[in-house]
């Protein structure tokens, strides 16, 4: 998850590494929304932002020229809404939209936004993407991300749809926190104390707990997984949180098969179960088959790494700074209308 949020600012400032704090911290909580792209000799930012060093000021960004808007779409005021619905949350942020492009492909349009610091401690900054002719998604490096006055709209329908795990808080999905998460994985394990403070400071948000096991770098993560899918089955959303922390707690065990096998059933023991039956459960096809299509769901909401929270439908990484995290779900849940 540490490199979720390198995904906006990713060549110009790096976060999730989460150790972030500062204003780099909360760029890369947008990162993931908004595109990055190096700056092109032949765009407008090529010569007017400055090389150098941090100004002490906010910037003055250099006016727009007309002739670099010769694409009918999208409008500046899309951009505008779309930008301020992933950066509003930051009231340092600045941008101005510098110029929308026709390119040789019809209806595709390149976008080149500056963006700054008001309180200038951030190097302004060139952003460039491609809007596609559909209005709803642009192009930035290798990734098609949604666009729009509302970028976060279809991602909420789908995970308000389909998002079933075990979930604690409101039963109501006005404000939906959507987890997905690894039991192997140790950031996953870390943002269990950034969940704990959401339970506390939003008790209105339903906070639901999707499978995402990462089997590739994490063995033992699938069967966790489906050990998992069988507690919530056999006992509810109480018992696998028992279970989710001990195993939390035990996961250096979770690193060979035989320790794999003592350390869910012991999770499965404290959560108040039998491990052969659950054991027996999590074996089963149809417990594959539901971990799988909590996998299917990550991947059609553009999750690829964990731990990530959809905040309806927007994501943010888990073990981002509490204080950005808190922001930033405040910010979605006043964009949606949600009364805190």
């Amino acid at each position: 998850m540490i490199r979720l949020l390198t995904r906006l600012f990713a060549r110009i400032s790096c976060l999730i590494a989460m150790s972030v704090v500062s204003f780099n911290a909360i760029d890369a909580v947008a990162q993931t929304q908004v595109p990055a792209a190096p700056t092109q000799p032949n765009a407008p930012s090529a010569q007017a932002v400055p090389s150098a060093p941090a100004p002490a000021a906010a910037p003055t960004f250099p006016p727009p020229d007309p002739k670099d808007f010769t694409a009918a779409a999208p409008t500046k005021e899309t951009i505008n809404a779309f930008l301020t619905s992933n950066w509003g949350y930051d009231q340092d942020r600045m941008w101005q939209v510098q110029a929308i492009l026709k390119t040789e492909v019809d209806g595709l349009s390149k976008v080149v936004v500056y963006v700054g610091d008001k309180s200038g401690k951030q190097k302004p900054t060139a952003l460039e993407f491609f809007a596609l002719p559909d209005g709803k998604h642009i192009i930035t490096g290798d990734q098609i991300m949604p666009f729009g006055a509302h970028p976060f709209a279809d991602a909420r329908a789908k995970a308000e749809e389909r998002a079933d795990g075990p979930y604690r808080g409101a039963a109501a999905k006005d404000l939906e926190l959507v987890e997905f998460f690894d039991l192997q994985c140790p950031h996953c394990k870390e943002a269990q104390a950034n969940i704990d403070k959401l339970i506390a400071d939003f008790p209105k948000a339903r906070i639901v707990v999707q499978n995402f096991p990462l089997p590739s770098i994490h063995p033992s993560a699938m069967i966790a997984a489906q050990y998992g899918v069988c507690v919530a089955k056999q006992a509810g959303s109480a018992a696998f949180f028992q279970y989710e922390a001990a195993v939390f707690d035990g996961q250096d065990g979770l690193g060979t098969p035989d320790g794999t096998t003592l350390t869910l059933n012991s999770a499965v023991t404290k959560a108040g179960l039998d491990p052969a039956k659950v054991s027996a459960c999590a074996n089963a096809p149809e417990t594959k088959a539901s971990v799988e299509s909590s996998i299917k769901l990550g991947n059609e909401l553009g999750i690829t790494e964990v731990p990530t929270i959809l905040v309806n439908g927007r994501p943010i990484p888990g073990n981002a700074p509490y204080e950005v995290l808190k922001q930033v779900i405040q910010y979605q849940a006043k964009l949606d209308g949600i009364a805190q």
